[in-house]
């Protein structure tokens, strides 16, 4: 599944750099995920990183984007071309 960022989000700003997929963008209120760009940094890194910088934890699985791991693993391919390792 993709992520999604709850109103708890205090626009902190530390999220959006940190997203290889420049999924994350600034949103009327708060910070937004594009759901056809988040792939849980899978290809990237092993955990997604805007969860690991997040600092009041408003970052969860977004459950009505639901995807498991392969499809995670095309959209990482069709992002950025790369095969998977």
């Amino acid at each position: 599944m993709s992520l999604i960022i709850t109103d708890e989000c205090i626009n902190c700003d530390v999220c959006e750099p940190e997203c290889p997929n420049e999924a994350i963008s600034q949103g009327e209120e708060i910070y937004v995920i594009d759901p056809n760009k988040c792939t849980e940094c899978v290809g990237h890194y092993d955990e997604p990183q805007c969860v690991q910088v997040c600092p009041v934890d408003c970052i969860p699985k977004d459950a009505n984007h639901v995807e498991n791991e392969d499809m995670l693993w095309a959209k990482y391919e069709k992002l950025t071309g790369n095969k998977r390792a």
